[in-house]
Protein backbone atom coordinates (compact mmCIF):
# COMPACT_ATOMS: atom_id res chain seq x y z
CA UNK A 1 0.00 0.00 0.00
CA UNK A 2 2.91 2.29 1.10
CA UNK A 3 4.38 1.71 -2.41
CA UNK A 4 1.13 2.32 -4.30
CA UNK A 5 0.57 5.53 -2.88
CA UNK A 6 4.16 6.73 -3.60
CA UNK A 7 3.10 6.18 -6.95
CA UNK A 8 0.17 7.93 -6.78
CA UNK A 9 2.05 11.23 -5.37
CA UNK A 10 4.89 11.07 -8.05
CA UNK A 11 2.47 10.43 -10.96
CA UNK A 12 0.63 14.01 -9.41
CA UNK A 13 3.71 15.23 -8.99
CA UNK A 14 4.80 14.83 -12.89
CA UNK A 15 1.22 15.62 -13.84
CA UNK A 16 1.52 18.98 -12.09
CA UNK A 17 5.19 19.47 -13.05
CA UNK A 18 4.29 18.71 -17.42
CA UNK A 19 1.17 21.35 -16.87
CA UNK A 20 3.99 24.38 -15.25
CA UNK A 21 6.38 23.58 -18.36
CA UNK A 22 3.43 23.73 -20.86
CA UNK A 23 2.82 27.38 -19.01
CA UNK A 24 6.39 27.79 -19.38
CA UNK A 25 6.50 26.90 -22.84
CA UNK A 26 3.66 28.81 -24.56
CA UNK A 27 2.46 25.37 -25.24
CA UNK A 28 -1.19 23.73 -24.87
CA UNK A 29 -4.55 25.52 -23.76
CA UNK A 30 -4.13 28.78 -21.26
CA UNK A 31 -6.07 28.89 -18.66
CA UNK A 32 -9.72 30.92 -19.06
CA UNK A 33 -11.48 33.33 -16.27
CA UNK A 34 -14.90 35.16 -16.66
CA UNK A 35 -16.34 37.07 -14.40
CA UNK A 36 -19.73 39.24 -14.56
CA UNK A 37 -23.38 38.70 -15.12
CA UNK A 38 -25.79 36.22 -17.23
CA UNK A 39 -24.95 36.75 -20.17
CA UNK A 40 -21.67 35.09 -19.22
CA UNK A 41 -23.02 33.35 -15.92
CA UNK A 42 -22.20 29.13 -16.25
CA UNK A 43 -23.87 27.89 -13.64
CA UNK A 44 -22.42 29.62 -9.96
CA UNK A 45 -26.09 30.97 -9.13
CA UNK A 46 -27.61 27.51 -9.07
CA UNK A 47 -25.42 27.10 -5.70
CA UNK A 48 -27.19 30.09 -4.48
CA UNK A 49 -30.48 30.52 -2.74
CA UNK A 50 -31.18 33.47 -4.99
CA UNK A 51 -34.34 33.80 -7.42
CA UNK A 52 -31.93 35.05 -10.31
CA UNK A 53 -31.20 31.35 -12.11
CA UNK A 54 -31.48 29.31 -14.87
CA UNK A 55 -32.23 26.13 -13.59
CA UNK A 56 -35.50 24.57 -15.02
CA UNK A 57 -36.91 23.77 -18.19
CA UNK A 58 -36.64 24.92 -21.06
CA UNK A 59 -33.32 25.95 -20.20
CA UNK A 60 -30.51 24.46 -21.81
CA UNK A 61 -32.94 22.58 -23.73
CA UNK A 62 -29.82 22.51 -26.84
CA UNK A 63 -27.29 22.22 -24.46
CA UNK A 64 -25.09 18.71 -25.09
CA UNK A 65 -26.95 17.34 -21.96
CA UNK A 66 -30.12 18.54 -22.82
CA UNK A 67 -30.51 19.73 -19.62
CA UNK A 68 -31.10 23.43 -17.26
CA UNK A 69 -27.56 23.88 -16.13
CA UNK A 70 -27.33 27.78 -14.55
CA UNK A 71 -26.49 29.40 -18.48
CA UNK A 72 -29.14 32.08 -19.44
CA UNK A 73 -29.12 30.48 -22.74
CA UNK A 74 -30.67 27.25 -25.07
CA UNK A 75 -27.70 25.82 -25.11
CA UNK A 76 -23.78 27.17 -25.17
CA UNK A 77 -23.22 30.76 -23.41
CA UNK A 78 -20.41 33.26 -24.71
CA UNK A 79 -17.21 31.64 -22.27
CA UNK A 80 -18.53 28.30 -23.79
CA UNK A 81 -18.15 28.88 -27.29
CA UNK A 82 -14.57 31.38 -26.57
CA UNK A 83 -13.17 28.03 -24.71
CA UNK A 84 -14.27 26.07 -27.47
CA UNK A 85 -11.74 28.36 -29.80
CA UNK A 86 -8.84 28.76 -27.23
CA UNK A 87 -8.97 24.61 -27.34
CA UNK A 88 -10.02 24.35 -23.71
CA UNK A 89 -12.57 22.55 -22.09
CA UNK A 90 -15.17 24.86 -20.48
CA UNK A 91 -14.74 26.72 -17.05
CA UNK A 92 -16.23 25.47 -14.44
CA UNK A 93 -18.45 27.68 -12.23
CA UNK A 94 -15.96 28.34 -9.20
CA UNK A 95 -18.86 27.32 -6.35
CA UNK A 96 -19.05 24.25 -8.07
CA UNK A 97 -17.94 21.11 -6.30
CA UNK A 98 -15.99 19.42 -9.50
CA UNK A 99 -14.10 22.36 -9.43
CA UNK A 100 -10.99 20.59 -7.48
CA UNK A 101 -7.52 19.53 -8.44
CA UNK A 102 -6.84 19.39 -11.92
CA UNK A 103 -10.00 20.92 -12.92
CA UNK A 104 -8.70 24.11 -11.47
CA UNK A 105 -5.79 24.50 -14.03
CA UNK A 106 -8.45 25.24 -16.85
CA UNK A 107 -9.78 28.23 -14.88
CA UNK A 108 -12.81 29.06 -13.42
CA UNK A 109 -15.91 31.05 -13.68
CA UNK A 110 -17.01 33.65 -11.00
CA UNK A 111 -20.01 35.19 -12.78
CA UNK A 112 -23.18 35.34 -11.37
CA UNK A 113 -26.52 36.84 -12.59
CA UNK A 114 -28.04 39.43 -11.35
CA UNK A 115 -24.86 41.83 -10.83
CA UNK A 116 -23.42 45.23 -11.88
CA UNK A 117 -20.89 47.38 -11.43
CA UNK A 118 -22.48 49.01 -8.59
CA UNK A 119 -22.91 46.84 -5.38
CA UNK A 120 -26.57 48.04 -5.12
CA UNK A 121 -27.60 47.00 -8.90
CA UNK A 122 -29.78 43.88 -8.67
CA UNK A 123 -30.91 44.71 -5.49
CA UNK A 124 -33.94 42.49 -5.98
CA UNK A 125 -31.79 39.45 -6.28
CA UNK A 126 -30.92 37.71 -2.85
CA UNK A 127 -27.56 36.08 -2.46
CA UNK A 128 -25.90 37.25 -5.69
CA UNK A 129 -22.16 37.00 -6.09
CA UNK A 130 -21.47 40.68 -6.49
CA UNK A 131 -18.33 41.52 -8.44
CA UNK A 132 -16.29 42.23 -5.87
CA UNK A 133 -16.55 38.99 -4.58
CA UNK A 134 -16.11 37.64 -7.26
CA UNK A 135 -12.57 39.24 -7.42
CA UNK A 136 -12.58 37.46 -3.75
CA UNK A 137 -13.06 34.11 -4.90
CA UNK A 138 -10.40 34.95 -8.08
CA UNK A 139 -7.72 35.38 -4.96
CA UNK A 140 -9.16 32.53 -3.50
CA UNK A 141 -8.89 30.34 -7.07
CA UNK A 142 -4.91 31.31 -6.88
CA UNK A 143 -4.06 30.46 -3.07
CA UNK A 144 -5.62 27.13 -4.42
CA UNK A 145 -3.58 26.85 -7.41
CA UNK A 146 -0.53 28.02 -5.49
CA UNK A 147 -1.02 24.40 -2.95
CA UNK A 148 -0.87 22.59 -6.36
CA UNK A 149 1.60 24.12 -8.21
CA UNK A 150 3.21 26.44 -6.31
CA UNK A 151 2.95 30.08 -5.99
CA UNK A 152 5.34 30.92 -9.20
CA UNK A 153 3.63 28.21 -10.70
CA UNK A 154 -0.23 29.62 -9.63
CA UNK A 155 1.12 33.39 -10.84
CA UNK A 156 2.59 32.43 -14.32
CA UNK A 157 -1.01 30.81 -15.06
CA UNK A 158 -2.64 33.94 -14.19
CA UNK A 159 -0.27 35.81 -16.23
CA UNK A 160 -0.76 33.85 -19.20
CA UNK A 161 -4.64 33.28 -18.64
CA UNK A 162 -7.19 34.88 -20.89
CA UNK A 163 -9.95 37.04 -19.04
CA UNK A 164 -13.70 38.19 -20.15
CA UNK A 165 -15.57 40.04 -17.95
CA UNK A 166 -19.07 41.60 -19.17
CA UNK A 167 -20.57 43.86 -17.02
CA UNK A 168 -22.66 47.11 -17.53
CA UNK A 169 -26.15 46.46 -18.93
CA UNK A 170 -27.77 45.63 -15.27
CA UNK A 171 -26.48 49.17 -14.29
CA UNK A 172 -29.02 50.26 -16.03
CA UNK A 173 -31.47 47.75 -16.87
CA UNK A 174 -32.03 46.46 -13.28
CA UNK A 175 -30.84 50.12 -11.56
CA UNK A 176 -31.65 53.32 -13.36
CA UNK A 177 -33.88 52.45 -15.03
CA UNK A 178 -35.44 49.91 -12.90
CA UNK A 179 -38.28 51.74 -11.75
CA UNK A 180 -39.58 55.05 -13.06
CA UNK A 181 -37.95 56.83 -10.12
CA UNK A 182 -34.92 54.95 -8.68
CA UNK A 183 -32.68 56.05 -6.53
CA UNK A 184 -30.29 56.14 -8.98
CA UNK A 185 -32.19 58.17 -11.11
CA UNK A 186 -33.15 60.74 -8.51
CA UNK A 187 -29.20 61.67 -7.68
CA UNK A 188 -28.11 61.43 -11.21
CA UNK A 189 -28.79 63.00 -14.86
CA UNK A 190 -28.15 59.89 -16.87
CA UNK A 191 -25.23 61.15 -18.51
CA UNK A 192 -23.37 61.43 -14.59
CA UNK A 193 -24.46 58.21 -14.27
CA UNK A 194 -22.48 56.83 -17.33
CA UNK A 195 -19.57 58.85 -15.62
CA UNK A 196 -20.01 57.47 -12.21
CA UNK A 197 -20.53 53.50 -13.59
CA UNK A 198 -17.06 54.12 -15.83
CA UNK A 199 -15.29 55.73 -12.73
CA UNK A 200 -16.51 52.73 -10.49
CA UNK A 201 -15.39 49.92 -12.99
CA UNK A 202 -12.32 51.78 -13.78
CA UNK A 203 -11.34 50.61 -10.50
CA UNK A 204 -12.73 46.93 -10.70
CA UNK A 205 -10.53 46.47 -13.65
CA UNK A 206 -7.70 47.97 -11.75
CA UNK A 207 -7.71 45.49 -9.18
CA UNK A 208 -8.06 42.62 -11.67
CA UNK A 209 -4.92 43.64 -13.06
CA UNK A 210 -3.07 44.04 -9.75
CA UNK A 211 -4.15 40.17 -9.06
CA UNK A 212 -2.39 39.50 -12.22
CA UNK A 213 -4.70 39.52 -15.18
CA UNK A 214 -2.96 40.63 -18.24
CA UNK A 215 -5.06 39.86 -21.07
CA UNK A 216 -8.26 41.14 -20.30
CA UNK A 217 -11.50 41.14 -22.69
CA UNK A 218 -14.29 43.90 -21.65
CA UNK A 219 -17.39 43.77 -23.11
CA UNK A 220 -19.69 47.05 -23.59
CA UNK A 221 -22.94 46.94 -23.28
CA UNK A 222 -25.62 45.58 -26.02
CA UNK A 223 -28.13 47.65 -27.14
CA UNK A 224 -30.41 47.30 -24.56
CA UNK A 225 -33.30 48.97 -25.85
CA UNK A 226 -33.29 46.05 -28.43
CA UNK A 227 -33.80 43.34 -26.22
CA UNK A 228 -37.55 41.68 -26.08
CA UNK A 229 -38.07 42.64 -22.71
CA UNK A 230 -37.57 46.79 -23.70
CA UNK A 231 -39.33 46.62 -26.37
CA UNK A 232 -42.26 45.17 -24.92
CA UNK A 233 -42.12 47.33 -22.16
CA UNK A 234 -40.80 50.97 -23.48
CA UNK A 235 -40.79 50.67 -27.04
CA UNK A 236 -42.96 52.02 -29.32
CA UNK A 237 -44.48 49.72 -32.19
CA UNK A 238 -42.22 47.36 -32.17
CA UNK A 239 -39.25 49.59 -32.20
CA UNK A 240 -36.23 49.55 -29.93
CA UNK A 241 -36.85 51.70 -26.73
CA UNK A 242 -35.36 55.30 -27.54
CA UNK A 243 -33.61 56.03 -23.81
CA UNK A 244 -32.27 52.75 -22.76
CA UNK A 245 -30.05 52.87 -26.68
CA UNK A 246 -29.45 56.22 -25.57
CA UNK A 247 -27.71 54.75 -22.55
CA UNK A 248 -25.80 52.20 -24.24
CA UNK A 249 -25.09 55.09 -26.73
CA UNK A 250 -23.28 57.71 -23.85
CA UNK A 251 -21.48 54.59 -22.07
CA UNK A 252 -19.89 52.56 -24.85
CA UNK A 253 -17.54 55.01 -26.13
CA UNK A 254 -16.64 56.01 -22.90
CA UNK A 255 -15.87 52.34 -21.64
CA UNK A 256 -13.40 52.35 -24.37
CA UNK A 257 -11.48 56.18 -23.07
CA UNK A 258 -11.38 54.54 -20.00
CA UNK A 259 -9.58 51.27 -21.61
CA UNK A 260 -7.23 53.35 -23.48
CA UNK A 261 -6.21 55.31 -20.52
CA UNK A 262 -5.93 52.17 -18.61
CA UNK A 263 -3.99 50.39 -20.80
CA UNK A 264 -1.83 53.45 -21.29
CA UNK A 265 -1.13 53.96 -17.31
CA UNK A 266 0.15 50.26 -17.33
CA UNK A 267 2.11 50.49 -20.64
CA UNK A 268 0.79 47.80 -22.21
CA UNK A 269 -2.62 46.37 -24.14
CA UNK A 270 -3.63 44.72 -21.06
CA UNK A 271 -7.18 45.55 -21.59
CA UNK A 272 -9.21 44.95 -25.26
CA UNK A 273 -12.96 46.43 -25.39
CA UNK A 274 -15.09 44.54 -27.44
CA UNK A 275 -18.22 46.20 -29.14
CA UNK A 276 -21.25 44.15 -28.07
CA UNK A 277 -23.41 46.79 -29.01
CA UNK A 278 -22.55 46.76 -32.85
CA UNK A 279 -22.13 42.96 -32.69
CA UNK A 280 -25.94 42.93 -31.62
CA UNK A 281 -27.14 45.69 -34.13
CA UNK A 282 -26.05 43.60 -37.21
CA UNK A 283 -28.11 40.79 -36.58
CA UNK A 284 -31.09 43.48 -34.81
CA UNK A 285 -30.77 45.38 -38.24
CA UNK A 286 -30.26 42.83 -40.40
CA UNK A 287 -31.66 39.28 -38.53
CA UNK A 288 -32.55 37.88 -42.36
CA UNK A 289 -28.99 38.33 -43.25
CA UNK A 290 -27.31 36.01 -40.30
CA UNK A 291 -30.15 33.56 -40.89
CA UNK A 292 -33.20 34.39 -38.15
CA UNK A 293 -36.39 34.61 -39.15
CA UNK A 294 -36.92 37.57 -36.02
CA UNK A 295 -34.71 39.74 -33.70
CA UNK A 296 -37.46 41.34 -31.72
CA UNK A 297 -39.45 38.23 -30.57
CA UNK A 298 -37.89 35.94 -28.05
CA UNK A 299 -37.87 32.31 -28.08
CA UNK A 300 -38.83 31.72 -25.02
CA UNK A 301 -41.78 34.28 -22.51
CA UNK A 302 -45.09 35.24 -23.13
CA UNK A 303 -46.73 38.60 -23.67
CA UNK A 304 -45.58 40.86 -26.23
CA UNK A 305 -42.60 39.72 -28.17
CA UNK A 306 -42.46 37.05 -25.62
CA UNK A 307 -40.64 39.84 -23.70
CA UNK A 308 -42.69 39.80 -20.12
CA UNK A 309 -41.80 37.83 -17.43
CA UNK A 310 -38.84 35.03 -17.38
CA UNK A 311 -38.73 32.00 -19.38
CA UNK A 312 -40.35 28.52 -18.02
CA UNK A 313 -41.96 25.72 -18.55
CA UNK A 314 -45.36 26.97 -19.47
CA UNK A 315 -43.86 30.13 -21.72
CA UNK A 316 -44.25 30.13 -25.45
CA UNK A 317 -41.41 28.41 -27.05
CA UNK A 318 -40.56 28.47 -30.21
CA UNK A 319 -39.81 25.10 -31.92
CA UNK A 320 -36.11 26.14 -33.98
CA UNK A 321 -33.89 28.29 -31.72
CA UNK A 322 -31.67 28.91 -34.65
CA UNK A 323 -34.34 31.28 -36.19
CA UNK A 324 -34.10 33.56 -33.50
CA UNK A 325 -31.53 35.92 -32.11
CA UNK A 326 -33.23 36.03 -28.92
CA UNK A 327 -33.28 33.49 -26.49
CA UNK A 328 -35.20 34.80 -23.56
CA UNK A 329 -36.47 38.26 -22.79
CA UNK A 330 -32.90 39.40 -22.35
CA UNK A 331 -30.09 36.63 -23.53
CA UNK A 332 -29.39 36.13 -27.16
CA UNK A 333 -29.60 32.86 -28.25
CA UNK A 334 -26.40 30.04 -28.96
CA UNK A 335 -26.65 30.93 -32.61
CA UNK A 336 -26.57 34.75 -31.83
CA UNK A 337 -23.81 34.02 -28.92
CA UNK A 338 -21.84 32.26 -31.92
CA UNK A 339 -22.19 35.31 -34.33
CA UNK A 340 -20.49 37.13 -31.59
CA UNK A 341 -18.03 35.90 -30.59
CA UNK A 342 -16.48 35.19 -34.61
CA UNK A 343 -16.57 39.11 -34.20
CA UNK A 344 -14.61 38.96 -30.89
CA UNK A 345 -11.91 36.30 -32.83
CA UNK A 346 -11.77 37.91 -36.13
CA UNK A 347 -13.79 41.58 -35.77
CA UNK A 348 -11.63 44.60 -37.29
CA UNK A 349 -11.60 47.46 -35.00
CA UNK A 350 -14.73 48.88 -35.52
CA UNK A 351 -15.73 45.76 -33.33
CA UNK A 352 -12.39 44.74 -31.07
CA UNK A 353 -9.80 47.75 -30.20
CA UNK A 354 -7.30 47.69 -30.08
CA UNK A 355 -6.98 43.94 -31.50
CA UNK A 356 -9.05 40.88 -31.80
CA UNK A 357 -8.81 37.50 -29.80
CA UNK A 358 -6.52 35.76 -32.77
CA UNK A 359 -4.22 38.39 -33.10
CA UNK A 360 -3.84 38.46 -29.17
CA UNK A 361 -3.36 34.61 -29.40
CA UNK A 362 -0.93 34.78 -32.32
CA UNK A 363 0.63 38.22 -30.42
CA UNK A 364 1.40 35.43 -27.05
CA UNK A 365 2.43 32.62 -28.94
CA UNK A 366 5.38 34.58 -29.68
CA UNK A 367 6.47 35.69 -26.33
Amino acid sequence: METLATLLVLITFLFFSSIVEAQNNNRGPRAFFVFGDSLVDSGNNNFLATTARADSPPYGIDYPTHRPNGRFSNGLNIPDIISEQIGSQPTLPYLSPELTGPRLLIGANFASAGIGILNDTGIQFLNIIRIYRQLDYFKQYQQRVSALIGEAGAKLLVNRALVLITLGGNDFVNNYYLVPFSIRSTQFTLPDYVNYVISEYSKILEIMYDLGARRVLVTGTGPLGCVPSQIAQRGRNGNCAEELQRAADLYNPKLVDMINQLNKKVGSNVFIASNAFKMHMDFINNPRQYGFVTSKVACCGQGPYNGLGICTVVSNLCPNRDEYAFWDSFHPTEKANRIIVQQILEGDTNYMHPMNLSTIMELDSRV
